[in-house]
């Protein structure tokens, strides 16, 4: 890789070191493997991404590690490459408030139109809560969850979460940031998936 391109790559993984880059590309063309005759370019493709989040990642829902694989994947081509891979760890491992604020937010609006509607949010509730063999409808007590939701963080009262919406929620209350399922790593997941891939940065 040129020094052009490095630097690139760096600069996506502004959260990182450069040889914590270097380890991460390192990774990514470990986990390409054999590359795919059909595709000129290294990329993960989205059952091997999903495999990551949930075996390394500890992520188990499906409809939340699909909704991270289209956060990762800008360029929506259904791949994601290695600047995808670099720019989408530095947020989604080392994110500042705002870096995660947008990925959670971007994240949860499944159709890009800018804004969470009431329909997103009962779907991706519903995914993620655990159902009760008890309960008759379930659907019910979503929807009142839903409703009770709106009421606290649709601010402009319009009957969705526009961005500011949600961002100025979760400034208000942090926990809020995950508040349509777990989108995030588990910290102690984090900790060793840089604790093994970081392993051997001082030495690059």
């Amino acid at each position: 890789m040129s020094l052009p391109d490095l630097q690139k790559l760096v600069k996506l993984g502004k959260n990182f070191s450069r040889k914590e880059v270097k380890c991460l590309m390192r990774l990514f063309h470990d986990l390409v493997g054999e590359q795919h005759e059909r595709r000129a370019v290294s990329s993960l493709d989205r059952g091997k991404f999903m495999n990551i989040l949930h075996n390394t990642f500890r992520m188990t829902d499906d409809m939340m590690m699909g909704r991270v694989f289209c956060a990762f994947d800008k360029d929506n081509d259904g791949y994601i490459c290695l600047e995808e891979w670099i720019g989408g760890l530095s947020v989604f491992l080392r994110g500042s408030l705002d870096e995660k604020i947008e990925f959670c937010f971007n994240v949860y609006d499944w159709n890009g139109d800018g804004s969470i509607s009431w329909g997103e949010m009962f779907q991706m509730l519903k995914s993620s809560l655990v159902k009760q063999p008890t309960e008759e409808d379930p659907d019910e007590g979503i929807k009142d969850l839903v409703d009770i939701t709106l009421k606290k963080m649709d601010h402009d009262h319009d009957g969705m979460l526009s961005f500011a919406d949600f961002e100025k929620s979760v400034r208000e209350e942090h926990l809020l940031l995950e508040a349509f399922g777990s989108c995030l790593p588990d910290p102690k997941a984090i900790i060793a998936f840089e604790g093994q891939t970081f392993l051997n940065a001082s030495e690059i």
